[in-house]
């Protein structure tokens, strides 16, 4: 069968790729076409109709800076999909996007399924209308998805969060510490990982404020998770710090490190499944979140306090995002225990929650039978 997927960021490449490896063990004559990153384009030997780099723009003012580009993708993408033909068009995350077209592939009597709900618990719960009418299937990664998609009489399914997958897998292949400090250039010095986040203007925000705080620290070496989306150029500034940037290796520095500056993201959960106790992070322009404040209903921003729906974990927010703060709460997960180990276990309790191994698998057994059945 013929399956396309459409995302737009590196966790998608990352979670569709992983999709995509299940389905091949499931349908031997699977073929794929795909808007993605490396990942996906390194399983296929194919090149993606667009690559993620072209794709990824946070926050409103972004977007309308953008708007031509984002235009031209649409254009790019649905002629793709009408070459192509699928038998099943999977949409992952990055619902600004996929949500249009969704409506669009409804229209031309594409079938599609949607991976990763976009959080209409959150903001613009409108949008569940727009899944209704014109998703075949929607699967969901967190546990409390399904009650809310229930509630609007509409049946989604849970299949596990693929970050477990990601990461069990990813485990085995992982450097020793020996290895990684010593391809890195590191020292002896416990280390405190800095993921300022895989964007731009997460850079241009947060990366500074961050380094600040390595001067309260003399006794640890701060290492930065660097993302290859971006120029190495953009973490010139670490220089006068003496901050060593790391690229490709997130989950060995998540692993080695006692604690973490972490950007709001996905960032926040894979912390929380390497035990890795963090302090999360973010700031934007200010329009942005004046806007943002106006729509978006929730009561956190980490998927670990979300999931558990309490703070699991210290949330620095705009004004509240300082070099003193960050200090004050490094200061806490490093030194005092009781609080650490509050944080690990709420961790093991969130593992828990989250479904187990697998989601990948239960995942690509639903696509390839609703790639066979007819509608």
């Amino acid at each position: 069968m013929k399956y396309y997927f459409l995302t737009g960021e590196p966790s998608g490449d990352l979670h569709a790729s992983n999709c995509m490896k299940e389905i091949m063990q499931l349908d031997s004559k699977a073929d794929f076409a795909f808007t993605g990153g490396d990942l996906m384009q390194e399983l296929t030997g194919k090149k993606a109709a667009i690559h993620i780099k072209q794709m990824a723009f946070m926050g409103f003012i972004r977007v309308l800076q953008n708007i031509f580009t984002i235009k031209q993708n649409f254009k790019i993408v649905k002629q793709d999909i009408l070459n192509y033909k699928p038998d099943l068009l999977v949409l992952v995350d990055y619902p600004g996007f996929n949500l249009r077209m969704a409506k669009w592939a409804h229209e031309n009597g594409i079938k599609t399924d949607f991976y990763i709900s976009p959080t209409v618990w959150a903001w613009k719960e409108g949008r569940v209308e727009i899944i209704k009418k014109y998703v075949n299937k929607l699967f969901v990664i967190l546990p409390f998805e399904e009650a809310f998609y229930k509630k609007h009489n509409y049946k989604a399914y849970f299949v596990g969060h693929p970050l477990i997958d990601a990461i069990e897998q990813k485990k085995p292949t992982l450097k020793s510490k020996t290895g990684f400090i010593k391809d890195n250039g590191l020292n002896e010095k416990p280390i405190i990982a800095v993921l300022p986040g895989s964007r731009t203007q997460e850079i241009e925000y947060m990366l500074q404020i961050m380094m600040e705080v390595t001067k309260n620290f003399s006794g640890y070496q701060f290492v930065v998770g660097g993302s290859t989306n971006l120029p190495e150029s953009y973490y010139d500034a670490l220089k006068q710090y003496g901050i060593k940037v790391v690229f490709n290796q997130t989950y060995e520095l998540m692993s080695y490190a006692e604690a973490g500056i972490i950007k709001s993201g996905t960032s926040t959960l894979e912390s929380a499944l390497f035990n890795l106790p963090e302090v999360v992070c973010y700031k934007s322009g200010a329009l942005s979140i004046k806007i943002a404040k106006l729509l978006v209903d929730v009561k956190y921003i980490s998927l670990p306090n979300l999931i558990m729906d309490k703070p699991v974990v210290k949330e620095l927010i705009q004004n509240d995002f300082s070099v003193k703060s960050i200090t004050e709460e490094l200061e806490k997960l490093l030194n005092d225990k009781p609080y650490r180990q509050r944080i690990l276990n709420d961790y093991t309790e969130l593992t828990k929650q989250l479904g187990g191994q697998g989601a990948s698998k239960r995942l690509a057994i639903e696509l390839v039978k609703d790639a066979t059945t007819k509608n």
